[in-house]
């Protein structure tokens, strides 16, 4: 069933920091002074799929660095979720085997299921929400965003505000996703929010293959990969994309490109990125303790900076670890009234969708 939550009900349930006692064949999060001298002796952190400017990742990945003095070797930043756990398994064996990774929730699945992940529960484990993380550590959410339009005003002159806006003829090839959604999250959580806005449901992402297929024949959607410089230079200036991609989109351009931001009241899709150990990790304590550093206070207000919402917010500010000045930087709330979340069922089900119908409907 899907949840419709708020900012602040989203991550109820949050518990008192602690080390877990670990279930069979589930690692417990270490002494950080015993973790941390084994991540130095290993000497580096293998990461894939961050880019620098997607939820504040380039301050995250300089910050672990500088204080823990463990460098990072962060191959293919704009690599989607599918090419991430296809590196775990072509990398595997090697010096510069993948040791975490950064995919939508429905890759973590795959990645589960190809037995691609190992599991690790760190010690902040009990304030992240249940339902954004598998119970027995294989993978867990680290933040979570909504799917907004990122306009560019210098080229569009009349702002989207809803879905149905997309269709009209003035916004003949403007549109485009983050990515393909058969391999990327960001898309793949672009066409569920257009369903959403078309009669569909969490059930049923039939609608915003349909949607697109629209957009497509009407010259509207342009297959063209939604990134920064797209953005900025026009290319691609309506990109549906996660809104803290667009909101970093705005603060960055100030000056160069005007950039609005709107959340479709008519398709409100939300969902999390989750962190993983690869299985085959060549660094599995440095492994552990990127892990540690990005669901520790630190990490989890690094992501609210980039306007990522973390995983553990409810926890920061229940005991006031949100400085005011960054909580007022953020969206207005109303923003997330109707956010919706997919199970994990629900995201499977629209998984088989896509793949049997977005090549011959899209033709992306």
């Amino acid at each position: 069933m899907a949840s419709h939550i708020t900012r602040r009900t989203i991550l109820k349930g949050s518990a008192a920091l602690g080390i877990l006692s670990a279930l069979p064949g589930v690692a417990l999060a270490e002494g950080m002074e015993d973790l941390i001298a084994a991540a130095k002796k290993e000497g580096k952190l293998n990461t894939i799929a961050l880019p620098p400017d997607w939820a504040n990742y380039g301050k995250m990945m300089k910050a672990f660095t500088e204080k823990y003095g463990i460098p990072i070797n962060n191959a293919s930043p704009n690599a989607s979720s599918a090419q991430e756990l296809q590196a775990v398994k072509s990398t595997r064996g090697q010096d510069r085997a993948v040791d975490v990774v950064d995919v939508g929730p429905s890759f973590a699945l795959i990645g589960q299921t190809q037995k691609l992940f190992t599991p690790y529960k760190v010690s902040t484990w009990d304030t992240i929400p249940d339902d954004m993380k598998d119970k027995d550590g294989y993978w867990y959410g680290d933040y979570f965003g909504v799917v907004s339009f990122g306009v560019n005003t210098k080229v569009v002159k009349n702002v989207p505000q809803t879905w149905a806006d997309l269709l009209k003829p003035e916004y003949k090839n403007m549109i485009a996703l983050n990515g393909n959604p058969l391999s990327a999250g960001a898309a793949f959580g672009g066409v569920f929010a257009a369903a959403l806005g078309n009669g569909g449901s969490l059930d049923d992402i039939k609608p915003g293959v349909e949607f697109f297929a629209k957009l497509a024949k009407s010259g509207n959607f342009i297959p063209v990969g939604v990134t920064p410089a797209t953005l900025e230079s026009g290319q691609t200036p309506i990109a549906i994309n996660w809104d803290y991609l667009n909101l970093g989109y705005r603060d960055k351009f100030e000056g160069k490109a005007p950039i609005e931001v709107v959340v479709p009241a008519d398709g409100v899709f939300g969902n999390f990125y989750a962190q993983a150990i690869s299985a085959f990790a060549a660094n599995p304590e440095a492994a552990k303790l990127w892990e540690e550093f990005v669901y520790s206070d630190e990490g989890q207000l690094i992501y609210l900076e980039g306007y990522a919402h973390p995983a553990r917010f409810n926890d920061l500010a229940k005991r006031g670890k949100i400085p005011a000045d960054l909580e007022a930087k953020m969206p207005p709330s109303k923003f997330y009234t109707h956010v919706k979340f997919p199970t994990q069922a629900q995201q499977k089900a629209a998984q088989k969708v896509l793949q049997e119908n977005w090549q011959s409907m899209v033709g992306q």
